[in-house]
């Protein structure tokens, strides 16, 4: 019989730790599940008009006609497994992950294959247990005629998929879908000093391609407000988690743990820019001063002081404008080379699948002002995060030219505390005395307490370095200053390893389940996370992690030269190769 083709939408699941529970009671794991199937996924997926095309014994392929049944089922079966069975341990319990894809689909009479078959089973290996992952075509579909949300968790390059696919997290408005418990469960105390975060401004340039340059301008004010040694200034990270949200500015002051807030706009037109900014009180809502700034492109760096001066001043009235002009000499003076470094930054805080592209337009800054300190450093940042990331396709020339703009960097650096902090993450990665790089970090923090990003590189240094303990007090540093969602991965990635480091595999599994849940897309973490469970005797667990790391990689062993300590580099491969042997 000839194969027939059609669209189709697609439902696959799985059981998480399915191999965990069968070894735990088998007989007891097989009946819950058959049951789960037949009282609730089957009769779900007939009454969304769906075809269950095979079940594969822990899991599930499934086909429909019609993309919005196909997420209303996948949301219905995780609300519905959420409530069965509330008696039942939490260790014993059985959640599905599911993914939901819309594609052409080759149909035989007992299967269906194809690319938007393979994604779909991509997507399933991506959510968390008890989460739901879908494609972009899948989202544009339904998002806004159901009443679901959808986390953009970005373009992840998965395995045997040529393209790269954007995938998204599915969030029920209606009931709680499964998620790992936040970290922040109670708001950050107010520290013993004034403190202050930034808000994102309002691009009113009426041209949403200019919001790059907005938040370029937002970066330079909280730089300039950093500089000031009695000021507690929260990182951009954290504030700029309220973007295009209206808020209320107690609440943002109860959440970050700050006194003041700062809101504003930004309108450029043609060669002039005009800054309106806003300060209040996060206690009682009061607005304490505004005012309006207002000149050329040229004046661009002039205007951001004369903000952050104003702001500062309200704050403190003894303050000199002086403790808050920039060192001598600008970072550059060509302003499209300016323009250019707005627009790479952006990408790369956007996507990690951006960074290729974020770091062709920072060479491109830099071939017109070979001096300029802050655009060499983050350009030797995105070759690091290449390698680091699995995403080089030529990593000796990267590390090289990575090697080489972090010391560029350091020539023209003097005192600015980015530049050092983002050299000597770089050269430490690529092999340089390790030693010599925490020097420069901590010399760039004594300029700068107030730099959440460089006691952030401290703690990545210090596990690098094998000092586990002093990483941990760096990290939880940085988040204090960085209180925010949106950097929750890459802290709790590597608080996570911190711990594992000092082998408290406890502590450590919470934090990479959370950073895993928050980034999908980082393979460290999966390493991480599977040598943890290989060395607490949990290969099963160890296994499945493995088994997720290579959806996304084909690299499970990893270069381990940036570790300093041998009995690390020995702990974590040890790890790994435990984990790897049990999945094959």
């Amino acid at each position: 019989m000839t194969a027939t083709r059609r669209l189709a939408a697609i439902l696959a699941a799985d059981v998480a730790g399915y191999s965990r529970l069968m070894g735990a009671d088998e007989e007891g794991t097989h009946e819950q599940l058959k049951a789960h199937f037949r009282e609730l996924v089957n009769p779900k997926i007939a009454e969304h008009r769906g075809r269950t095309v095979k079940n594969s014994g822990d899991g599930l392929l499934a086909e429909f006609p019609s993309v919005m049944d196909a997420v209303r089922c996948a949301v219905e079966i995780q609300r519905g497994m959420s409530e069965r069975e509330p008696e039942v341990p939490e260790e014993r319990r059985i959640r599905f992950r599911i993914g939901v894809n819309l594609g052409d689909v080759i149909v035989e009479e007992h299967d269906i294959f194809g690319d938007g078959v393979n994604v779909a089973a991509r997507l399933e290996g991506l959510a968390e247990p008890g989460g739901i992952c879908v494609s972009r075509v899948v989202r544009d579909q339904v998002r806004d005629r159901l009443d679901y949300t959808f986390e953009d968790l970005g373009e992840l390059q998965v395995k045997n998929i040529a393209r790269p696919v954007r995938v998204y997290r599915v969030r029920d408005r209606g009931t709680h879908l499964e998620q790992p418990a936040s970290t922040s469960l109670h708001p950050p105390p107010l520290p013993d000093k004034p403190s202050i975060a930034v808000l994102p401004f309002q691009n009113i340039s009426g041209d949403a391609e200019q919001d790059y340059f907005v938040d370029g301008m937002v970066e330079e004010i909280i730089t300039a407000l950093s500089r000031i040694r009695w000021l507690f200034v929260i990182a951009r990270n954290s504030s700029f988690t309220y973007k295009g949200q209206a808020v209320d500015v107690k609440q943002v002051g109860r959440e970050l743990g700050v006194r003041y807030v700062l809101e504003g706009s930004v309108r450029k037109a043609g060669g002039r820019v005009r800054i309106t900014g806003q300060l209040n009180d996060a206690e009682t809502g009061a607005h304490l001063w505004a005012d309006r700034f207002d000149g050329s492109l040229e004046d661009v760096f002039e205007l951001q002081d004369k903000v952050a001066s104003s702001v500062a001043g309200v704050i403190e009235p003894a303050l000199q404008a002086a403790e808050t002009a920039r060192s001598t000499g600008r970072p550059t003076t060509d302003l499209t080379a300016y323009d250019l470094y707005l627009r790479a930054y952006s990408m790369f805080m956007s996507s990690a699948r951006q960074i290729p592209d974020a770091l062709r337009l920072i060479e491109r800054a830099i071939e017109r002002d070979p001096g300029y300190g802050p655009a060499l450093a983050w350009a030797a940042v995105c070759c690091f995060r290449l390698i680091n990331d699995d995403r080089s396709e030529h990593w000796e020339s990267d590390r090289l030219k990575g090697t080489d703009f972090a010391r560029r960097a350091l020539e023209v650096a003097s005192d600015d505390p980015g530049i050092l902090a983002n050299a000597a993450l770089a050269l430490a990665y690529f092999g340089e005395n390790i030693g010599a790089m925490i020097a420069l970090v901590e010399h760039a923090l004594a300029r700068n307490p107030n730099y959440a990003r460089g006691w952030h590189i401290s703690g990545l240094l210090r596990i690098w370095a094998g000092q586990p303990d002093i990483a941990i007090e760096h990290l939880e540093a940085s988040l204090r200053l960085s209180p925010g969602v949106r950097v929750g991965a890459s802290h709790n990635t590597d608080l996570g390893t911190a711990h594992f480091y000092s082998r408290r595999f406890d502590k450590a599994v919470p934090k990479l389940l959370l950073a895993i849940h928050e980034d999908p897309s980082f393979p460290l973490t999966y390493r991480i996370l599977a040598a943890c469970y290989a060395h607490m005797g949990r290969l099963d667990d160890a296994r499945e992690i493995v088994a997720r790391l290579r959806a996304i990689t084909s690299v499970v062993m990893p270069d381990a030269s940036y570790l300093r300590d041998a009995e690390h580099r020995e702990l974590l491969l040890s790890g790994l190769r435990l984990a790897a042997g049990e999945a094959t």
